[in-house]
Order: structure tokens, then C-alpha cells, then sequence
């Protein structure tokens, strides 16, 4: 087991990776705390969870809006739950989203954490203190800023994902790589196979790898204000695509990424072989580098994010593998970027 730390405003956030969902008792704060899972989840593995009120959801991107959270906030009242309760989501990133908005807005903040059981809620979701659903056509527009006590990252249980789910958190971990750690980007390269196959070794140093990059930049820039916005690479063009098309998360980011690491070479900021490289790691792990979709509702998707300040956007760009920046860039040359794009 390897363990990681988050200082936030709020307390400190305890990351262990490779610690099983069976020692979560070692790590609650309070004795019987209430669970929020999803029902694939629940289903298989209800029998290892701690004795508690569990509450389950839907799964999918639907289920994570304000209308799930009142259903929640409806039962926690009808159960007497009162601030000293503690919850835990365990399950993928929207269990997450979900578990963590409503502990840090119930009765003005309850403890929480989370166990994470996909690869994505692994190396991205569940870790960094962002909590949120979707309103309106917005992803993510309604949210929190605030750390789980703790995240435990039970590698066993990714055994038991399909591929698409196991994409999305690799397209991550491509992130992860590529904005900050061109070594991570090399060895992945080298070892895709192996992880694609979930070895062991392969898989724990990928997870904690991308943790530490993403626990640094956290670390130094909890509430984006500025370099955690690196973070967002691929995820511009990302939401939009998967707002529009309803792809799996992993499938548009990996899209988006391709889409970003093009500007990054039409500024002159890489090499095409650079962009090629991305491309065909991105290939290597089953991820789409393009896709079909409605080229003007995409536009229009890009005009809702939630990084746009007036009539620019917080664009992440890749500055070299292994290196990126942020740049203010207008959204009319991201409209003109994708346009001339074949999607």
C-alpha cells in the first residue's frame, strides 16, 4: 500500500492506493456511517461493506443532477441523520460527485470519504476535493470545493470493469503523463499492453503516478485559480463532445486531447511528431483519437463551459510532452480550431 496526502483548506486528505475495500472500517471516522453506492456496485459488492444506512442510486451521467441529491437529503433527514454522522461513497466518479456534494452541504458539512472502484475515480474523480452535478445542460456546474478525509483505492476491484469503463481512466492517466511527466509518458508507451492487461506492478505504479502529479498540483492550487487548471487538458473540447454525443467520459477526453494537442502544435508549441506520439499512445490503449459528431451543437456546447470568461476560455496546452501551460484563448479560434477539424 502506498499513501498520498492533500492539505486543504478544509483538513487533510489521506490517499491509499492499493488498500482494500474490506479495511474500511480501519479509516471511518464513526462507527455505522452512511453509504451512498450505485446499484452495480450494491450488487456485487454489498457483502464487504461496513454495517450502515446505504443509499443507492442510478448509474450514468443522468442520475448526477439535483433532483438525486434532494432524494438524498430527503433521506438523510427521515433517518435523524445530525452532524455527526460521516458518509462514504463507494463507486465510480459520479457516486463520488454525488457522496461528496452532499456530505459538504448537508447540515452545512458532515465528514466524508470515499472508496473509489473504477480507474477513473482512482487517478482523477474521487481525489482533489471537486464535488458536483450537471444543471441545465452544464456538466458539473453546481459543485464544491472540499477534501474527503479519506480515498481508498482498492486495485482488486477494477477487475471487474468492462473496457469502457477501464478507458476512462486510462484516458486520465494519458492526461496525467502528458501535461506533467514526459518519463510517465515514455513508460506507459512502453508498457500499454501490460496495463491495458491490469498487471499488478503495471497498474499500481500508473495510479499512484498520476495521483502524485495531480496530489502536487492540488496541493499548490486547491480551488483553480491557476495551475490546477492544467488539470482540464482535453477536457474543453472533452465536454463538449461528450455533452453532444454521449460517449463514455474517457472516450471524449481522448478526442479532446487529440483536438487540444493540435492547437498545441498549430501555436507552435509542439512537434507534429509530438502530436503523434499522443495519438498513438492513445491508440495503443483502445481510445478513439476522433469521432462523429454534430459539428455545430459541439460549437455551441463550447460556449457553456464553465471555464469560459466572457468571450475566452481557460485553455490547457501542451508546451512539449510532459510539459503544459494555460493560456486565455478566445472561444472564436476554438470554434474555428474544431471547424476546420474533421471530426
Amino acid at each position: 500500500m502506498k499513501k498520498l496526502q492533500i492539505r486543504g483548506v478544509g483538513g487533510l486528505s489521506t490517499i491509499l492506493v492499493g488498500e482494500p475495500l474490506k479495511n474500511l472500517p480501519h479509516h471511518m471516522p464513526v462507527p455505522n456511517p452512511v453509504i451512498i453506492t450505485d446499484e452495480n456496485v450494491g450488487q456485487r459488492y454489498a457483502d464487504q461493506f461496513p454495517s450502515g444506512h446505504v443509499m443507492t442510486i442510478g448509474t450514468g451521467e443522468g442520475i448526477k443532477t439535483l433532483d438525486t441529491i434532494h432524494r438524498i437529503y430527503s433521506e438523510l433527514v427521515a433517518i435523524e441523520a445530525d452532524r455527526s454522522c460521516s458518509i462514504v461513497g463507494i463507486g465510480g466518479g459520479i457516486v463520488c460527485d454525488v457522496a461528496g456534494f452532499v456530505a459538504s452541504t448537508y447540515l452545512r458539512g458532515v465528514r466524508f470519504g470515499f472508496v473509489a472502484s473504477t480507474l477513473l475515480a482512482q487517478v482523477d474523480a474521487s481525489v482533489g476535493g471537486k464535488n458536483g452535478v450537471n444543471f441545465g445542460g452544464y456538466k458539473n456546474m453546481v459543485g464544491t470545493f472540499n477534501q474527503p478525509e479519506f480515498v481508498l483505492c482498492d486495485l482488486d476491484l477494477l477487475r471487474s470493469l468492462p473496457e469502457e469503463q477501464l478507458q476512462c481512466g486510462f484516458a486520465e492517466i494519458v492526461k496525467h503523463a502528458a501535461i506533467a511527466d514526459a518519463g510517465m509518458f515514455e513508460a506507459l508507451e512502453k508498457d500499454a499492453e501490460k496495463a491495458l492487461a491490469l498487471d499488478p506492478q503495471v497498474i499500481e505504479r500508473l495510479v499512484y503516478d498520476s495521483l502524485v502529479i495531480k496530489s502536487t498540483i492540488v496541493n499548490r492550487d486547491e480551488k483553480e485559480t491557476g495551475e490546477r487548471r492544467k488539470l482540464n487538458f482535453g477536457h474543453t473540447f472533452g465536454h463538449a463532445i461528450e455533452i453532444v454525443t454521449g460517449v463514455p467520459h474517457g472516450q471524449a477526453v481522448s478526442a479532446g486531447m487529440v483536438l487540444a494537442a493540435g492547437l498545441s502544435h498549430k501555436r507552435g508549441l509542439i512537434t507534429a511528431s509530438e502530436r503523434d506520439r499522443l495519438c498513438a499512445l492513445l491508440e495503443k490503449l483502445n481510445l478513439p483519437t476522433g469521432m462523429s459528431y454534430d459539428r455545430d451543437a459541439v460549437l455551441e456546447a463550447l460556449g457553456k463551459d464553465k471555464k469560459r470568461e466572457g468571450d475566452r476560455v481557460h485553455f490547457v496546452l501542451l508546451d512539449g510532452l510532459g510539459r503544459s501551460v494555460v493560456r486565455d484563448i478566445p472561444l472564436a479560434e476554438l470554434r474555428d480550431h474544431l471547424s476546420q477539424t474533421i471530426p
